[in-house]
């Protein structure tokens, strides 16, 4: 059951610009509304020491008023600070269009947060890195691959800066995850009037060569003609070498390398992929 919602995470880095015009660009083709949330992490609580035998009880009660009204303080100001960000986003992404948008203010652990509301939404956009992105560059999010691990739904990971998406990129291995991408696309306006072409990066068996003429038959079912690609290496590098020539502006990808033992990291293609893409990022569950 489909909701025609968006939810979109904004946390006012540097990322969150391009988040929301890839959310703009998402909601616009498939007539969806957008929830924009904020999520402020849990305060830490002020940390209470034992003045008694250090000044008189007079002085410490009334320094213990002070930093509760600072406390207290500091809470508002985070409070506006996230309304400004989550009216920052919402105009940015009503910009060009009249697309619908709902503003979500919340309070807590983000992975559980999204995680409670994932149901309410078809598809959720996260920026690659958060706030400290300038300060980690070679690191994903923690909280972007706390999010791809428990999402159930397409996770959209935005690159820093966004362009118009005319070409995509399906990485396909024949797995579960690959065949629904190409379902997917096929049925998905979101990918309208868009060039699709599928890579297999692999040894060339004629399996492979079936399965990719299946997928190939799939997506021209759904209107489209689709250019296959056949390529020895690892896919992490393959894929790599691909989306960097300009040619495609979305990779779209499964989650690899799930499986019981390794269910709390993502499969290393994955993590790869994220790490050094340059064009957004389109996970399928």
């Amino acid at each position: 059951m489909t909701s025609n919602t968006l939810i979109a995470l904004v946390d006012g880095s540097a990322y969150s610009e391009s988040v929301c015009h890839h959310a703009a660009w998402i909601a616009g083709r498939n007539d969806w509304t957008v929830k924009i949330y904020h999520v402020m992490g849990r305060r830490d609580a002020v940390e209470k020491q034992d003045l008694s035998g250090a000044i008189r009880l007079g002085a410490r009660s009334a320094l213990l008023e002070q930093l509760s009204e600072l406390d207290a303080a500091r809470a508002k100001l985070a409070h506006e600070h996230g309304r400004a960000i989550l009216e920052d986003a919402k105009a940015l992404i009503q910009r060009d269009s009249d697309i619908r948008v709902e503003t979500r203010l919340r309070q807590g652990d983000l992975v559980e947060t999204i995680s409670a509301k994932e149901q309410t939404g078809d598809m959720i956009v996260i920026g690659k890195r958060g706030e400290a992105a300038a300060l980690a560059m070679e690191h994903l999010g923690s909280n972007l691959e706390r999010i791809v691990r428990a999402s159930h739904n397409p996770v959209f990971i935005a690159n820093r800066a966004f362009k118009p998406i005319k070409s995509v990129l399906v990485a396909f291995d024949g797995g579960a995850s690959s065949l629904k991408a190409v379902d997917y696309i096929a049925r998905s306006p979101l990918f309208a009037d868009l060039k699709v072409t599928l890579v297999f990066a692999g040894k060339d068996t004629p399996a492979i060569q079936k399965s990719l003429a299946d997928a190939a038959a799939t997506l021209k079912a759904g209107g489209f003609d689709a250019d296959t690609v056949l390529q020895s290496g690892e896919p992490e590098k393959v894929l790599a070498q691909i989306t960097s020539n300009g040619a495609h502006e979305l990779l779209v990808m499964g989650a690899y390398g799930h499986s019981r033992v390794r269910s709390f990291i993502i499969g290393s293609t994955t993590t790869e992929m994220l790490r050094s893409c340059k064009v957004p990022v389109l996970i399928m569950r």
